[in-house]
Parts: C-alpha cells; sequence; structure tokens
C-alpha cells in the first residue's frame, strides 16, 4: 500500500494549493513574489543544464532509434490521444479550461529524474533514459510553445503560435539551460554530488510557482467554477490517457523488435510528463492569463503517473528476476547430464 501513498512532494504541492485557496498572493505582494519565481526558475534551469554530464549525452545519441520512438509518443502520440478525449467528451463534461490543460499536458516533454529512476529498478537500459529525457526537456523548450499555438487552433482553443513567447521561453529558460551546459565541465561535479542540498531549488521554485497560479485563480474564482465532478472527470480522463500511452509504448516496442531493455526506457520515458519544465512553461506561455485550472490537470497526472509507474518497474524488476531464476535453475538441471 505504500507504493500508492502521494510521497512528500506531492503533499506539498497540496499544501500549496490549500495555502492559496485560504492565503492567496495578491496586489503588489504578487508582483513582487512573481519577480523572485522567476529567478527561482532560471536557477532551477541552470541547475539542470550544469548536472547534465555531455559524456550521457554522446554515449546516449548513438541509440537514435529508441529515442525517435520516445520523441514522437512524446510529442506526437499524446497531443492526438488528447485530441480524440477532447473530440469525444462535449464541453459539458469536461470544461474548455480543463480542456486547455490537459492539451498544453500532452506537449509537454517527459520527466528526468523519475523516468530513469523508474527505468532503474525496473532493470531497462539506464543511459538511453539519461540521454532520451534530457533530450525531450532540450526539444520541449522549442517544440512545446510551437505544438500550443498548433494544437489550441486544432482544439478550438484559439490562439496561435507567438513568437513573442517562444522568445520569453527561451529567454527565462533555454538561456539559464545553457549558463549551465557551459559551465558544466567545472561546476557539474559539484552540483551532482549535492542533490539533496540543492533540492530546494529544484522542488521550491515549482511550488513557488504553483502557489502565484492558484493565488491568481482563486481570486478570479476557480472553486466556483470547478466542481468535485470536473475534477474527478479530469482524474479520470488522465488514468485513461497513461493507460492509452503505457499499452502503446509498451507493446509498440514489442512490435518494433526492441530488447526488454529498450522496451523498459520506451515505457518509462514515453509515458511520463514533467512539471517540472511544464509549471515554469505555463507561467511564461499564459502569462497574463489565469493558469490554475491551466496546471491542475498536469498536478493529478504528476501523481497518477508515479503511482503507476511504481508499481509497473516493480512488476518489470519481479519478471526480471523469475526469469534470471529460471535462467540459474536450467543451468543448474543442465550440469549433471553434461557431466
Amino acid at each position: 500500500m505504500r507504493r500508492f501513498l502521494p510521497d512528500t512532494f506531492t503533499m506539498l504541492l497540496v499544501l500549496t494549493v490549500i495555502t492559496a485557496s485560504f492565503f492567496p498572493v495578491q496586489g503588489a505582494s504578487a508582483r513582487y513574489f512573481g519577480i523572485a519565481t522567476n529567478f527561482a526558475i532560471g536557477l532551477l534551469f541552470f541547475l539542470h543544464g550544469a548536472r547534465l554530464s555531455r559524456d550521457v549525452v554522446i554515449a546516449g545519441m548513438l541509440h537514435w532509434r529508441l529515442h525517435l520512438v520516445i520523441l514522437l509518443t512524446t510529442f506526437g502520440i499524446f497531443p492526438l490521444l488528447v485530441l480524440v478525449i477532447g473530440h469525444i467528451l462535449p464541453e459539458s463534461v469536461l470544461p474548455v479550461s480543463l480542456y486547455t490543460g490537459l492539451l498544453f499536458l500532452s506537449v509537454l516533454p517527459s520527466t528526468v529524474q523519475s523516468s530513469i529512476a523508474f527505468t532503474s529498478i525496473a532493470g531497462g537500459n539506464v543511459p538511453a533514459a539519461i540521454c532520451s529525457a534530457s533530450a525531450s526537456n532540450i526539444f520541449g523548450m522549442f517544440l512545446t510553445p510551437l505544438l500550443v499555438g498548433a494544437l489550441f487552433s486544432v482544439g478550438g482553443q484559439g490562439g496561435g503560435f507567438s513568437w513573442d513567447v517562444l522568445w520569453q521561453i527561451m529567454l527565462q529558460l533555454l538561456a539559464p539551460f545553457i549558463a549551465g551546459q557551459l559551465l558544466q565541465p567545472w561546476i557539474g561535479n559539484w552540483i551532482r554530488s549535492k542533490k539533496t542540498l540543492l533540492m530546494p531549488v529544484d522542488r521550491g521554485s515549482i511550488l513557488m510557482v504553483v502557489y502565484s497560479a492558484f493565488s491568481e485563480a482563486v481570486v478570479e474564482g476557480l472553486w466556483h467554477t470547478l466542481s468535485l465532478v470536473d475534477i474527478a472527470t479530469i482524474i479520470v480522463a488522465n488514468m485513461v490517457l497513461l493507460a492509452m500511452v503505457l499499452c502503446i509504448t509498451m507493446f509498440g516496442s514489442r512490435a518494433l523488435g526492441f530488447s526488454k531493455a529498450d522496451e523498459i526506457t520506451i515505457t518509462f520515458c514515453g509515458s511520463k510528463k514533467s512539471l517540472a519544465s511544464g509549471v515554469p512553461m505555463a507561467n511564461v506561455i499564459f502569462a497574463g492569463q489565469g493558469i490554475g485550472a491551466i496546471v491542475l490537470p498536469l498536478m493529478l497526472f504528476h501523481q497518477i503517473q508515479l503511482m503507476t509507474c511504481a508499481v509497473l518497474a516493480q512488476k518489470y524488476a519481479d519478471a526480471a528476476k523469475r526469469r534470471e531464476a529460471a535462467k540459474t535453475a536450467a543451468k543448474t538441471s543442465e550440469a549433471p547430464n553434461a557431466a
């Protein structure tokens, strides 16, 4: 049962939403808090760039076929499935604000830490997972705003691509990331060794954006426009979306002839969506709008994917142990016969 319990960070997210619901930041305080949040986000992506080893990138890039499948799943299959869900469910069932959040979720890059961790637990191709998850986040800085503009037009949400949004993404997210990469040879090892010390920056910046977003949404009447039925609907939609992607990545990788280790990597890297990248991107792409309802589907999907993939990773690991035990037993039984 411990696998199904929310992790500490998820509980902090819930606490942040509750705090914003009762004590929202507004007025001049909100402006200053926004400046501090933007600084924290820049620091977050700087650290991401400084952590990523270039040797890992070069080694992982050699497995291009696996990376191509993961990228196509992350930025292609995901949004197509959400468009289908939006076509099936009428606006009376799935409100526009939540459908917008679901569309935004579908074009986000994969997670880095959890994708690698679950791949490792399940016995997958860890170097390829490191490279693929990292590449997904780098490409996502360009692809996410492009796909947001394209999908919102197709999905009937209006809007389109904005060079200003892309510039803001590059300025606030990509520029610090590149700066971190440039300094990586000198500070990379130190930053990787200080994971527990730097975790507050990683988690704290997300909590700051969530608090700011939900404060603004609460002031605008978020909880008066969303009902428990609406929240239950988006939870079910998230569960269905994740189940479909997991089936596509798992059985699709087998049909394409990938090894078991590569199948595990494709399954875990291709089915994730990054909260760490998504919340800051939403803050830039939807600046001036109430993004509380937009990031709500992502926050819910975050917890659902963690619980589901924790169970799935353990099943992969158990299956690997059974296969290893069967091989050992077979060798043991063959030894006397050979003698």
